[in-house]
């Protein structure tokens, strides 16, 4: 039987292949939208595919082992965040980097979507470099998930820009994201109590709520596209998986919160 040290360990390691798998479907629709036009925009496609299999050797090696093996994660973790950076300054290379205004960079390629990889290997690095068992473990996600937040507060609010907030219902990520900021910055700050993690707890359920129902509201829109092909409608409407990165952020800070509050005493 997996000791409690091990447990949590498993858990983050089978969310971050569930999301690195996840991400070559997402990565597939994004870029389908110029066909791949750069070489480039198939390295993180395939790194999503590739990723995954060493991770996995890896934890059926550390069930053979008295001392788990830490290097393909490790490499993986670095990988994965040279792979965000390079996205990101691709994407911003892609029209901010020429015309450096406000309206280059809503339009531009979402500058901000490849960190999803960076926050993936700092995540495979915290698995790896620190004791799961210990608080600073805990307080590394919901760090991370703060930071993703703060990453769908821009994403939001800068695809919703492009259509000028035409449906109100658009500004609630906006809100919503900036709400998820702030309740969870006062976690990393000070030590709360338990009675405040738990109401973290209750704001973080609401973030999954509102991430399925934009996914609902985005697959409606492409239902309604303008095309009979519905690839062509996926790929060319609302980004169907975006909302999910709500409930998916959601799911990693509630883990650190719940795990959080074993290391709080009242």
């Amino acid at each position: 039987m997996f000791n409690f040290l091990l447990k949590r360990y498993l858990v983050l390691e089978i969310f971050l292949l569930v999301n690195l798998t996840f991400l070559t479907a997402d990565i597939f629709v994004a870029h389908s939208m110029n066909n791949f036009h750069h070489k480039a925009e198939w390295i993180p496609f395939f790194f999503s595919i590739l990723v995954p299999f060493p991770l996995i050797l890896e934890l059926i090696i550390n069930r053979k082992r008295d001392i788990p093996l830490r290097l393909l994660g490790q490499i993986a973790g670095y990988s994965s965040i040279t792979v965000g950076i390079a996205g990101l300054l691709f994407h911003l290379n892609s029209n901010f980097f020429e015309i450096q205004t406000l309206k280059s960079l809503v339009y531009t390629a979402p500058f901000i979507a490849p960190l999803a990889y960076c926050g993936l290997g700092f995540l495979l690095l915290l698995n790896r470099s620190i004791d799961s068992q210990k608080h600073d473990w805990c307080q590394w996600l919901i760090f991370l998930g703060t930071m993703g937040f703060v990453g769908n507060f821009i994403l939001s609010l800068c695809d919703h820009a492009q259509n000028g907030f035409f449906h109100t219902s658009e500004w609630i990520p906006v809100f919503s994201a900036a709400f998820a900021i702030g309740f969870l910055i006062p976690t990393l700050i000070n030590q709360c109590s338990k009675k405040y993690l738990i109401y973290c707890l209750w704001i973080m359920a609401i973030q999954a709520i509102i991430g399925i129902i934009g996914f609902i509201l985005h697959a409606m829109a492409i239902k309604e596209g303008y095309s009979s092909d519905l690839f062509k409608n996926i790929v060319h409407s609302a980004p169907i998986f975006a909302p999910l990165l709500f409930t998916n952020l959601a799911l990693l800070t509630s883990y650190g919160l719940y795990t959080s509050m074993a290391h709080t005493a009242k």
